[in-house]
C-alpha cells in the first residue's frame, strides 16, 4: 500500500519556525518529483515547494526564501523547513506526488501569538 505520513505541525508564535516532515510507504522519491501544497480553510490548495526526483527545487516567488525543502531518498522521508512564519502560513500542509495522484492526509499549521 502507498502512504504519505506528514508529521511536524502545530502552533507557533509569527517568526518562529517548524520542520515538516513526509514519510513515504510503498513509494520512492527517487522515483517521482514531489510537492508540499498547503490548504487554508476558504482556499484552494496552494503548492509551497518542489523537488524533483532529480533533486531540483523549485517554490513560488511569494514565499521569498522563507521555506526550505530537501529529502532523504534513503530514508524516504521528505522535509519543509519552514522560517519566519506569518499568520497567513497558517493551513493544512500535506506531501503530494507531483501529479497530485498521491498524497497524505496533512499537518495543521497554526501561526498565531
Amino acid at each position: 500500500e502507498v502512504q504519505l505520513v506528514e508529521s511536524g505541525g502545530g502552533l507557533v508564535q509569527p517568526g518562529g519556525s517548524l520542520r515538516l516532515s513526509c514519510s513515504a510507504s510503498g513509494l520512492s522519491f527517487g522515483a517521482y518529483d514531489m510537492v508540499w501544497v498547503r490548504q487554508a480553510p476558504g482556499n484552494g490548495p496552494q503548492w509551497v515547494s518542489r523537488i524533483n526526483r532529480n533533486g531540483a527545487i523549485s517554490y513560488p516567488d511569494f514565499l521569498k526564501g522563507r521555506f526550505a525543502v530537501s529529502k532523504d531518498n534513503n530514508q524516504n522521508t521528505m522535509y519543509l523547513q519552514m522560517t519566519d512564519l506569518k499568520p497567513e502560513d497558517t493551513a493544512l500542509y500535506y506531501c503530494t506526488t507531483a501529479d497530485r495522484t498521491i498524497r497524505g492526509q496533512g499537518t495543521q499549521v497554526t501561526v498565531s501569538s
